[in-house]
């Protein structure tokens, strides 16, 4: 059962990843529901459904529209193929448990984010509006331990970044602050503050690797939300562990 469940999440994640690329890429301009159908976004001809199976179609059209022969972004494919391999770790590592489904929301709202601020370098309030009520009600019939653990991740999440947002004169930004209350909400304080030091880690190796390798320039800035969704996904599959660690080796 769990060979077949992990089986299934794997080929929903292809699927369901395909469409948050399309979330990702049309929200943020405001044309999520003035077209029903994909289009190639330099000649605007509707896919056909053969054109829009996930990463095959990539490959079977060697990365290039059909019809204008453009060049597409290895970005809908590698997206595709995160979605569908984080919601097959998940069952894996969860199995058929509430852990899974809060696993599941938190790996589809990092990948409309990473599509979001890698494009546009920004993170949209209506995609952490979205979830947030999602996980409200997950924590309503899951809460955390104590409850209220839930509502104090949030504030820190705000509160915390806030601060950090002002002593840096806005070395982040609006949106990385209001992601890190909602993941707030869904993990609770210490699970936050794990996300937040692998977060900064490895924004800070990311940032070293791409300006010593001269991708990206000192004045460009970087987008920040990529590294909070690393973190994310490091804290909710081996956070307990190694809080668990930290506690025993130093405590």
């Amino acid at each position: 059962m769990t060979i077949l469940l992990t089986i299934y999440l794997f080929l929903a994640g292809l699927v369901l990843g395909s469409f948050f690329n399309v979330v990702g890429l049309r929200l943020p301009r405001g044309e999520l529901f003035t077209r029903k159908r994909s289009y190639c976004p330099c000649c605007h001809h509707t896919l056909s459904w053969y054109e829009l199976i996930p990463v095959l179609s990539y490959m079977y059209q060697k990365a290039r529209c059909r019809h204008c022969r453009h060049k597409i972004s290895p970005l809908y494919p590698a997206m595709e193929i995160f979605s569908g391999t984080a919601f097959a770790y998940s069952c894996w590592m969860f199995g058929f448990n509430p852990s899974l489904i809060l696993a599941l929301l938190l790996i589809s709202m990092f990948h409309i984010i990473v599509v979001t601020d890698l494009r546009y370098m920004m993170i949209p309030d209506k995609v952490l509006l979205f979830f947030t009520v999602l996980f409200i009600v997950y924590r309503i019939a899951a809460p955390t331990d104590p409850w209220w653990d839930s509502a104090a991740g949030a504030l820190v999440g705000l509160l915390g970044t806030l601060v950090i947002i002002i002593v840096s004169r806005g070395g982040m930004g609006g949106g990385d602050m209001k992601l890190f209350a909602v993941l707030g909400l869904a993990l609770g304080t210490s699970s936050l503050l794990l996300t937040f030091f692998f977060a900064s880690l490895l924004g800070t190796v990311g940032s070293i690797v791409l300006l010593l390798s001269k991708i990206i320039s000192r004045e460009k800035p970087i987008p920040f939300g990529p590294y909070i969704a690393a973190g994310g996904l490091i804290t909710i599959f081996h956070g307990e562990f190694l809080i668990n660690w930290y506690i025993s080796s130093f405590f």
